[in-house]
């Protein structure tokens, strides 16, 4: 019975280690290796585009920040609301 189990552990251990150097050979191809470096660009422009759109997102937030501070989203006055005719001043005023 010991023979036996260790007959069978020997087949499972063999074959787990012939599964793994298969996975690592497939890995060392030019065809491996090609789809590695495609993964690996792949989540590289996955990585840039999210950054990307986290820098707009912050750029968008802080352009609100400046506009709200500087007064700059505040409606435009009503055109009834000004007098037809302001005075002038400065050099030109006898122009008028």
């Amino acid at each position: 019975m010991r023979r036996l189990f260790w007959l069978a552990m020997g087949i499972t251990i063999g074959a787990l280690v012939v599964r793994k150097l298969s996975r690592t050979a497939e890995k060392l191809t030019p065809a491996g290796i090609g789809a590695s470096l495609a993964e690996g660009l792949r989540e590289l422009a996955d990585a840039i585009g999210d950054f990307g759109a986290d820098v707009r997102a912050a750029a968008a937030m802080r352009e609100d920040e400046l506009r709200s501070g500087t007064g700059l989203d505040a409606p435009l006055p009503d055109r009834g609301a000004l007098p037809d005719a302001l005075p002038r001043r400065g050099a030109h005023a006898a122009d008028s």
